[in-house]
């Protein structure tokens, strides 16, 4: 991270009420708990932002208003009006192959397929900090359900809490 520099979180999703609460909106729940429940959001550069100071950090959260496979247009234009760095970026986002409600971080690699980390890789580049929340895959419930049609559907209320509860142990730092 470049000191002196804000820090932009990024929650993928997709905008719209049908999308609450989907596998593929984890990225906009967890932004959403990391920004607070007094968070001040206003719509720029296709996104909604919302700011705030995390410790010393000034800290840009981010919802690309976008849908998932362009969210690289919103960040990429952020990335540039903020100037802020490729390694001051975190994108949360679901991950698949990950169980439900793990959490798992890392730096840089592929987009595993990801349209949302594709459309980003291509804005910004790939060595930003990526902190994956896991969905689980349909072949993991004995299900043959399109993994399209997977992330868009909603969770049943026992892995919904799994996901709320792994949203709450997110730092930032």
């Amino acid at each position: 991270m470049q000191e002196n520099k804000p820090i932009m979180v990024v929650g993928l999703g997709n905008p719209g009420s049908e999308y609450e609460r989907t596998r593929h909106n984890v990225g906009f729940m967890a932004v959403t708990h990391l920004a607070g429940e007094n968070a001040t959001w206003k719509r720029e550069h296709d996104a909604l932002t919302s700011r705030a100071v995390v410790g010393d950090a000034r800290v840009l959260f981010v919802q690309p208003m976008t849908f998932m496979n362009l969210s690289g247009n919103a960040v990429g234009a952020l990335a540039r009006f903020y100037k802020i760095p490729t390694e001051n970026i975190v994108v949360i986002h679901d991950d698949m192959d990950i169980p439900v409600g793990t959490i798992r971080e890392k730096i840089g690699g592929g987009s595993a397929g990801h349209n949302g980390i594709k459309s980003i890789d291509s804005a910004v580049g790939t060595e930003y900090r990526r902190i994956r929340i896991g969905i689980g895959h349909p072949r993991d419930f004995g299900l043959k359900i399109d993994p399209a049609d997977w992330v868009l559907g909603r969770f049943n209320d026992e892995d919904f809490a799994k996901i709320e509860s792994a949203i709450k142990t997110i730092k930032m730092q």
